[in-house]
């Protein structure tokens, strides 16, 4: 690819590819080192235009002046979906083609950090006159734009958060984790001026959520990046992944439809457990009053044979789908099927104890 081209396909319609690439991982594992490497080759070789944004210098220290104690993970969680406010404004700017507005709800002194870190790297200008908010420099107009976010993003949803934004415009979006031991961490961390408490790397570490494409089928653009590794070797991998992202932007119908499918297998999983939970809790009940009623021993193994298969094909009727067994109520209703299977057990109880059914 030439430097400047837009990685799009030969024949499609000439638009602004915008994409968001996030920087996860512990703090002192090189993200920072890694970002400005990247951002700067994606300007010289790609001719792409970049927007580094970095949590630590738009949410600054200065803010939390004067208090005594350490913010609460509310007030940080807040501060993060303020910054997510500020990017959808300069997303929606970009898309529209028009100045970026200043929010009507906003901090101050987080705002104008973010307006300077835009302005720092010539992507908007300080409009002239009267009229409110920022020009877009012609630069970031005019050729595909990343947007790299340089956070630690321990938390999956921290992550999803910013994917869902990214699935609401339809724009590219990938992760890079930075994969650092713990040690190396805190080593780096101790030679900074400003280091990060021990303790708290220590405790994102027992918490830290990696990118997971088994278990969270959204984070399939993810690549892990050894500490160890040089900026080069890598270059290739990650420039790929990149391109990747941003010729194969989010579509926002077929996520939805994927995070419906998602949703119906949660529930569906949590009906069968805990149908399989109370079936359990039938069998166990009435095997005891089998035994209190002298039912002798084979013909006790012989109960148990059957309850457990009754349990065993009702729910895989219901994982399967099958209406045939259980046409007669509706799947998803929990009360509907223990009726069913008390009403079958008790058919195969009266061969047992047909005195008391």
């Amino acid at each position: 690819m030439k430097k400047g081209d837009s990685p799009e396909e030969p024949g499609s319609e000439r638009r602004i590819r915008l994409g968001f690439c996030l920087l996860c991982g512990l703090p002192a594992s090189g993200k920072s080192t890694l970002a400005r490497a990247l951002s700067d080759r994606l300007r010289r070789r790609q001719g792409w235009g970049v927007a580094l944004i970095t949590y630590d210098d738009v949410i600054p220290d200065a803010f939390l002046e004067g208090e005594d104690a350490p913010p609460l993970p509310s007030q940080w969680k807040s501060l993060r979906h303020e910054l997510l406010m500020y990017l959808e404004h300069f997303l929606m700017a970009i898309i529209n083609g028009c100045k970026l507005s200043v929010p009507a709800s906003r901090t101050e002194v987080m705002w104008e950090s973010f307006v300077n870190c835009l302005k720092d790297q010539d992507l908007i200008t300080s409009a002239t006159g009267k009229a409110q908010g920022y020009c877009l420099t012609n630069a970031t107009l005019s050729q595909p734009l990343y947007l790299i976010l340089d956070d630690n993003f321990y938390y999956q949803s921290m992550r999803y958060e910013v994917y869902q934004l990214a699935r609401k415009y339809s724009l590219g979006f990938c992760q890079l984790f930075l994969d650092c031991p713990i040690e190396s961490c805190l080593e780096r961390n101790h030679q900074r001026s400003k280091a990060v408490p021990k303790e708290t790397i220590q405790q994102m570490a027992r918490k830290l959520e990696s990118p997971n494409i088994q278990k969270n089928a959204w984070e399939f653009n993810s690549l892990t990046v050894r500490s160890t590794e040089s900026s080069t070797d890598n270059s290739i991998e990650v420039t790929d992944l990149l391109i990747t992202a941003l010729k194969n932007p989010i579509k926002c119908f077929e996520e939805n439809m994927e995070q419906k499918e998602t949703d119906r297998i949660i529930c569906s999983t949590n009906i069968l457990h805990q149908t399989d939970q109370k079936f359990r809790r039938i069998i166990s009940q009435t095997m005891k009053k089998a035994k209190d009623e002298k039912v002798i021993a084979y013909q006790l193994k012989l109960l148990a044979e059957e309850l457990n298969k009754l349990k065993t094909d009702i729910l895989e009727d219901l994982r399967q789908g099958n209406t045939q067994r259980i046409s007669c109520f509706h799947q998803n209703s929990i009360s509907d099927i223990i009726c069913l299977f008390h009403y079958e057990r008790d058919n195969i109880l009266q061969k047992y104890i047909p005195k008391e059914y």
